[in-house]
């Protein structure tokens, strides 16, 4: 399970502010978008619009397992 934190802004800035590690999840909305089901809520329960993220997500990520596993392989 992920947490969650809120980043305020700073309250003297003006303009352009990069926000930490917001690039992280503009990415994962950016790839969600490729999946049309998760485009609109058709669902009836909150628990099935979660379950297709998380198949839309493991989808997403499925190729990168070869990589992920040398990572691990490499590091024992």
């Amino acid at each position: 399970m992920s947490t969650l934190e809120v980043v305020k802004l700073p309250e003297a800035k003006r303009g352009f502010v990069l926000l930490s590690r917001r690039w992280v999840v503009e990415l994962s909305f950016g790839w969600a978008a490729r999946f049309r089901r998760l485009a609109r809520d058709h669902e009836r329960l909150p628990e099935t619009l979660a379950g297709l993220h998380y198949l839309a997500f493991a989808c997403l990520m499925l190729p990168h397992l070869p990589d992920a596993m040398n990572i691990v392989q490499n590091m024992l």
